[in-house]
């Protein structure tokens, strides 16, 4: 049994950013000036210092408690990288203490792709940080510059070419249905992406935020969302283009909080508390059906209780669209807990298929 791997979150306010993009309320986002949930229990209320960042850490260490775990903090929320180079030295510094002392394993941060350079690498080597996600959101000239997004394409290959030189873990974040997208625009971005070689990718539906350019947009009637089955369906695609290039999508869709809701702080936009379960849902049933649809007679699915939410993912919806494609099929699901986790066996025709999760 793996080692369980802890994240603990520091979220840092706007002031690094230099850019408003259209989509963007860091406010919102960060909870500058409000509550935000950082784990369980622990509410950002106070400005970031290192006295913050050092009361976050030993909370979620007492709470996490003794055993073979492994801790990782985690800079988000704004460009770091264009903090005031003082801050940044002034975060950084706990987050190396602790990993010094071994009590943390890994310090990781996020930032736009036009902060990076020798001199910030440099700077962040001496830190101890080991993983650098870059806020690319897509590589299409259109798109980014109706985004107000600030940057181009060369700025995010030479930072993650960087990146990869000076030996960090590279991160891309990637956003979809954002102003002037397309399904095409959103593949083409990927596989540019997968040409940069990131070691993780992370997924993220575009959403129409209050108080943001895009709002203004979206009320004007020039910008219009993804819906959540677009969404879904174009996430879906990107993930398993990732995954085939063995890049790991550590996160699909926005986490929720209290204020990042439907009728909350998000106006419109394919939002849903468990966006990433719908579009691996979506995804194993595609993968089923690609089995059975030459297929007839009955036919055995046999997963892991572990498992068996993401087959029946938003009340069995993508599960009962397997059903009335493969009409030919008499589909009986086994729950058997001697399956791995990440297996499925299609048992149809005398023959047992296998599907990796």
């Amino acid at each position: 049994m793996g080692k369980r791997h802890y994240i603990i979150p520091i979220f840092v306010p706007h002031e690094g950013c230099p850019h408003d993009c259209v989509f963007c309320n860091q406010g919102k986002i960060t909870g500058e000036n409000k509550e935000i949930i950082l784990g369980p229990k622990y509410k950002q209320e106070n400005k970031v210092n290192s006295d913050f960042v050092r009361k976050t850490i030993e909370e979620y260490i007492e709470t996490i408690g003794e055993g073979d775990r492994i801790l990782e903090v985690s800079f988000f929320g704004g460009t770091f990288t264009a903090i005031d180079i003082n801050k940044q030295r002034e975060l950084l510094a706990v987050a190396k203490e602790y990993k010094d002392k071994k009590i943390i394993d890994y310090i990781r941060l996020s930032t736009r792709p036009d902060y990076i350079d020798e001199f910030i690498l440099d700077h962040l080597k001496s830190y101890k940080v080991d993983i650098i996600e870059l806020g690319v959101q897509s590589l299409d000239k259109e798109v980014l510059h109706k985004s107000g997004r600030g940057h181009g394409y060369d700025e995010v290959l030479k930072a993650s070419k960087l990146i990869k030189e000076y030996g960090f873990t590279l991160g891309h974040q990637i956003m979809v249905g954002l102003p002037e997208d397309t399904f095409e625009k959103d593949i083409e971005t990927t596989r540019e992406s997968i040409k940069m070689k990131p070691d993780i990718c992370r997924i993220y539906p575009a959403l129409t935020v209050k108080n943001t350019p895009m709002e203004d947009m979206y009320l004007e009637g020039t910008y219009k969302p993804y819906t959540l089955e677009e969404a879904v369906y174009i996430s879906a695609k990107l993930y398993n283009m990732y995954k085939e290039n063995n890049i790991q999508v550590i996160r699909i869709g926005l986490q929720p909080t209290d204020n990042i809701a439907l009728g909350k702080d998000i106006v419109d936009g394919p939002f849903h508390p468990a966006f990433r379960e719908l579009v691996e849902s979506s995804i194993i049933n595609e993968n089923i059906y690609n089995i059975l649809k030459d297929k007839s007679g009955e036919v055995t699915i046999r997963i892991s209780n572990k498992s068996v939410s993401k087959l029946y993912a938003d009340k069995k919806r993508y599960f009962n669209e397997l059903k009335d494609k493969a009409q030919n099929c008499n589909l009986k699901v086994k729950v058997d807990n001697s399956m791995e986790v990440d297996k499925i066996n299609i048992e149809v025709e005398s023959k047992v298929y296998k599907i990796d999760l």
